[in-house]
């Protein structure tokens, strides 16, 4: 075996045993049990209709879910608790748990191409990526020897396999550039099989090809119950094309130099992490993709925003929530979940998603006081500290307090906010049928009854002064499965809304964000921000959709890439804040002797402070653009087959 091939050999082997021998480990969750009598083979597989179905079912448990849970050890390819989201090195989000990788090995700046299991942000070989592409492969070569299934049930399972495998290619590829491109499910034996890494451009001709074969063929939706959800489309493919796209467009890859000039510089002189200068075609070439992307929505629908079915600002809240959350959302192009083990919020094991966030405040998933900034007023208006300071309107930030218990309190903010982040005073239960909210309001507040000491010390859930609501929910998560929003139509819309802004259709773009702003009840972009001129100001108007972005896609990785995508240099070195509360009549909780006493609603001091414990290094060192792209394993460059590092690493 030559030695250029040892790497594919240690990465498919996983998936080589996975396919010829499942005594012990059935297809993904339990999903395809083993033949009467023994070992499940390849054989055994492509010899009968409904095992195939079912190898195709365990096929879509390797996808990528978004949400971490487990270990390393029990799942070691899945994006665990003790590595963390990558979100929480964007400016939105920050971490308190120094058991995260996340922050012993980047918010530190030690972390380095010698890493070890639970160390990397997305570590490819640990990540069921290759196994997909490998098992996807199996299941394209072998479709035409199955017997008992008609011609176009076999063309939309190759379909099907076919987005995993872009799908899988693209969330490696947004975290190390070009990769080597596998076409085969060959073992990494064969003597002359070489693989050297692609270039930018070769990755991408590549995922979007796959794409668009099985755009062709797919249908645009598929009509199933709410628990069958997941399969892809032909929706959700042009919609991960929009994306890719997008990306690459972007100054990252598309640029006139390199975005690090650091050593070694193999990867920039390969193209490999860049398009070798600037292509203004392949802004027209997401164009084109937005474009026939809503061209078959105009022609099919099938997929819209969810709307509010009242205008109180709970009802327009309660809509977003339906739109991420909800498996039957009218929204989602495509999701992914895993049934087994994390599953409803209820599930009883251990290190779920939601066990992870509750318990001993591990997860720390901590909004910053820059991105509640982000939230508008519930008008529409921008949110302005400075501003809202001097009008005295600081106390209303969240909440418009009233004694009157018919009324209860008033939203202020964009509905967003509060199914983003939890806030001070906002009351815990949000009926999923009337929009009605009830319940004890949290208590964010130095000695408050769910904040404790947090914001002072800075520890745990509440360390920035603010929580997780998205995907988290609290104890109203509805109790169904957990399923991870893979892409959504706002995603697809504000990719579309970018790619106008720079083709100079900037009115055109204002309308797409404006249907998505309606929909959460907040006036329209150039009404709210008159002084910005966003009609003819399009450096103006692509931060107000960036902005827009970060409100609607919280949580759904599409912040951090936003910033590597437009090297944003200033904005990780940025020292970001947290939120201090301080009620002003010394008392303790709302609830309790105070409630019994009568004590009127409590007055709060609201102080910004700069987030002391952890820091950044990029915030006193400066951020090296290294960081942009994550380094390969130094024991895979040291085995020799070819594999050149980013630059930097």
């Amino acid at each position: 075996m030559k030695k250029n091939n040892k790497w594919l050999y240690l990465v498919l082997i996983g998936a080589t045993t996975f396919i010829s021998c499942v005594d012990d480990f059935k297809f993904g969750n339990d999903f395809l049990e083993k033949a009467p009598g023994g070992t499940v083979t390849k054989d055994t597989v492509f010899s009968n209709a409904e095992y195939t179905r079912q190898f195709l079912t365990g096929l879509y448990s390797l996808q990528y879910y978004g949400l971490p849970f487990g270990t390393n050890d029990a799942f070691p390819y899945m994006h665990t608790g003790w590595v963390g989201k990558w979100e929480n090195l964007s400016d939105l989000w920050h971490t308190s748990w120094d058991g995260q990788a996340i922050q012993q090995r980047y918010y530190t700046g030690i972390h380095n191409s010698g890493y070890s299991k639970r160390q990397e942000k997305f570590e490819y070989s640990r990540m069921n990526v290759w196994e997909a592409v490998r098992m996807a492969w199996l299941l394209i070569e072998n479709i035409e020897e199955v017997p008992g299934m008609d011609n176009a049930e076999k063309q939309q399972i190759v379909a099907q396999a076919k987005c995993i495998i872009a799908s899988r290619y693209w969330d490696t590829f947004r975290h190390y550039g070009g990769l080597p491109i596998i076409k085969a499910s060959f073992l990494g034996t064969e003597p002359e099989y070489v693989l050297p890494r692609g270039t930018v451009e070769e990755t991408v001709d590549f995922m979007i090809e796959l794409l668009d074969e099985a755009s062709a063929v797919l249908p645009w939706k598929v009509s199933v119950p709410a628990n069958e959800t997941g399969r892809w489309t032909k929706a959700g493919a042009m919609g991960l094309k929009t994306s890719i796209l997008l990306f690459v467009a972007s100054p990252l890859f598309n640029d006139a130099t390199p975005y690090s000039n650091a050593p070694p510089q193999d990867a920039v002189q390969n193209l490999n992490v860049w398009y070798g200068a600037y292509k203004p075609e392949l802004w027209d070439r997401c164009l084109t993709a937005c474009e026939e992307f809503f061209t078959e929505l105009d022609r099919n629908g099938g997929y819209q925003l969810q709307q509010a079915v009242g205008t109180r600002p709970s009802d327009y809240r309660l809509a977003f929530r339906k739109a991420y959350f909800r498996l039957n959302s009218p929204e989602v192009l495509h999701s992914t979940r895993v049934q087994t083990y994390e599953g409803s919020r209820f599930n009883s094991s251990t290190y779920t998603w939601h066990s992870w966030q509750k318990n001993n405040n591990r997860m720390a998933y901590n909004p910053t006081q820059e991105y509640v900034e982000m939230f508008s007023w519930a008008d529409g208006t921008p949110f302005d500290w400075n501003l809202a300071e001097q009008e005295n309107r600081l106390d209303e930030m969240f909440i418009k307090r009233t004694n009157d218990p018919s009324k209860g309190v008033e939203l202020t903010r964009d509905p967003r906010l509060y199914e983003t982040a939890i806030v001070n005073g906002l009351p815990k239960t949000l009926d999923w049928s009337t929009g009605n909210m009830s319940g004890n309001p949290y208590e964010l507040w130095v000695g408050g009854y769910d904040a404790r000491q947090a914001p002072d010390n800075e520890t745990g859930r509440f360390a920035t002064g603010y929580t997780l609501m998205k995907y988290y929910l609290e104890e109203d998560a509805g109790n169904q499965d957990t399923h991870w929003s893979y892409i959504r139509l706002p995603e697809v819309m504000l990719n579309y809304a970018e790619v106008l802004t720079y083709k100079g259709q900037l009115q055109k773009a204002i309308d797409l964000v404006d249907e998505i702003r309606v929909r959460v009840g907040l006036k329209g972009l150039v009404e709210s921000n008159p002084e910005k001129n966003l009609t003819s100001n399009k450096d103006a108007l692509l931060q107000e959709i960036l902005r827009e972005r970060a409100c609607e896609l919280g949580m759904e990785d599409s912040r951090f890439f936003d910033m590597i995508r437009y090297k944003m240099k200033n904005q990780f070195e940025k020292h970001l804040h947290r939120l201090k509360i301080t009620r002003i009549d010394g008392g303790g909780q709302w609830f309790g002797k105070d409630k019994d006493s009568g004590v009127p609603w409590p007055e709060f001091k609201y102080e910004k402070l700069p987030i002391g414990s952890p820091t950044r290094v990029w915030w006193t060192d400066g951020f090296d653009p290294k960081w942009y792209l994550s380094p390969f394993q130094l024991g895979e460059l040291n085995k020799g087959y070819g594999l050149v590092q980013n630059p930097g690493w």
